[in-house]
Order: structure tokens, then sequence, then C-alpha cells
């Protein structure tokens, strides 16, 4: 029985000299050149006169570039013959010899200071207060204040804050401005409304308030922002902002960055959200 590899860089099955984004069950839009590689296109050939094991190692690597070559191309017939991607859509990706799948999201440069976002080409500040996403069952989560706390709500655990960075696949929008103002809405519901398990931690939006709109220089870039104040049931209510912007790699499509702070005492600093958005630089710029 095959297993679906994970999310990460492949060689594109239709352009083998370029790296594409595959989410775990299909291609994206996402790609990139070889100057972004994080390994070469093709091993290394053997130094002449080197030991038997060397000569083997090099025998048993060129095979696998020879199944490697195989499998693509009857990836890219498959795609050819079935009159479109969604035929191919659960194909499994080629993989380069000795490549790592990556994530789309994590601490992949190594520096503690930013949480990076390999499939947008992104990377967010993490400040004092923050800490790299663990355990949390919203997907797409970049960042999130320490610890948990009782919902006031429903039964559950709730954070007083947390960043969230998502490709917009589901709709051709090309305009920041439009694509925020129709985020706001889903973003503060999903946050203050109701959690994945259909329960009402904060028993509901009561009402909402936008407190800004505008457009923002963000990752080199111009982008929008649209920011509410919601409050709730119960609890203090809270700050939700939907950020859109051009990827920084790729065909640049789309980016929603989502902020949602608790208010109150106990929630993030609202400047945290300017201070994150000021920050977040292509990979790669300081």
């Amino acid at each position: 029985m095959s297993m679906t590899p994970p999310p990460g860089w492949y060689r594109d099955p239709s352009h083998p000299l370029v790296e594409r984004w595959w989410d775990g069950t299909a291609w994206t839009d996402h790609r990139r050149g070889p100057e972004a590689f994080q390994v070469p296109l093709a091993p290394p050939r053997p130094v002449g006169g080197g030991s038997r094991r060397a000569k083997a190692v090099a025998l048993v690597t060129a095979g696998v570039v020879l199944v490697t070559s195989i499998v693509t191309g009857a990836f890219v017939l498959g795609r050819e013959g079935g009159g479109g991607g969604t035929a191919a859509t659960r194909t499994t990706p080629p993989a380069a010899p000795g490549q790592t799948a990556g994530s789309p999201a994590g601490p992949s440069s190594g520096d503690p200071s930013v949480v990076v976002d390999e499939l947008n080409g992104i990377a967010l500040p993490l400040f004092d207060g923050w800490v790299r996403a663990r355990d949390v069952a919203e997907e797409d989560v970049m960042m999130t204040t320490p610890g948990t706390y009782d919902c006031p709500g429903d039964p559950g655990l709730c954070r007083h804050g947390r960043v969230v960075s998502r490709t917009v696949t589901a709709n051709d929008e090309r305009s920041p401005k439009a694509l925020a103002e129709h985020d706001i809405a889903d973003a503060a519901s999903t946050a203050y409304d109701r959690d994945l398990l259909d329960n009402r931690p904060f028993h509901g939006i009561t009402s909402h308030r936008q407190l800004r709109a505008s457009p923002v220089a963000v990752a080199g870039s111009v982008g929008y922002l649209v920011r509410w104040r919601v409050r709730t049931g119960v609890g203090p209510g809270g700050y939700v902002e939907s950020l859109a912007f051009p990827s920084g790699v790729g065909s640049r499509a789309l980016v929603i960055v989502r902020f949602v702070f608790d208010a109150g005492a106990d929630g993030p600093p609202l400047t945290d959200m300017d201070r994150i958005t000021e920050g977040i630089r292509p990979v790669g710029t300081r």
C-alpha cells in the first residue's frame, strides 16, 4: 500500500527545473525557482577511483534518479491524458533524491526571533509574549500567547491571542482590499462564535464595531487590513483583524494573516498587531 507524501516542496512534474508545493493531497499553484532550492537538483557525481562502497552508493543513487524520472514521466502523462488537474489530485508527487519534505509553517530559518511560513515565503517576527504554535487544533496557526485558560462559555481551553497565516485558494480574488473586507466576518466568527467542535466558548458574538480599514505596507507589497472590536455573550470579547497581501513566492497568490486578541487585561497589547505587520518580511531578507 502506497502512502501519500506529507506537504512540502517537490520537483514540479510538468517543469522539472522548478519546485512546486504539494499540500498533502494535491498540487497547488505555488512554485519556486532553482535559487530557492534547499537540496541539489541532482546527486553529485562520484569522484573517479573511489572505494567500492562509494561506487555502490553512486549506483544506488543513479537507480533512484531513474525511478524518479519514470514516476515523473508517468505523472505528466497522466495529467496530459486526464484533461485537467482534478484527475491527478491524489497522485503521489515525485521526490528528489535526498529531499526532505518541508512544512508550510515553522522555524526553518533557525532564527529564534521569527516564525517562517515557507509556503507563502514570509517570516513573521516573534516578540516577547508570543510563542510558536504548539498543540493547536486550528490549521495554519503561526504563533500564540503562551498557555491556555478555561473558556468562559462552553467547556474548553482558550488562548488570549493567536496569529494565523494562510494562502487564499478558494476564490480568484486579486484585490487585497476586497479580500480583507470579505474575510473579516469569517475571521470573527471562527474566533469568537463557534469552534471546530461546534461549541460556543464565548456564547457567540453580540455586536461588532469596525476600528480600522486601510491600505498598509507589508512584506514589500501593498496590502489591506480590516480590524473589528467584537463583543461576546460572555467574557471580555476581543479584537480581530484580517490582513491581505501578495505572497512573496511563486504566483504571488494572496495571503490572509488573521489576528485574534482577547480584550481586557489578560489579552496581548493591541499594538502588537501593528508591530507584527510591520515586521513581516519575505524569507531571506531582513
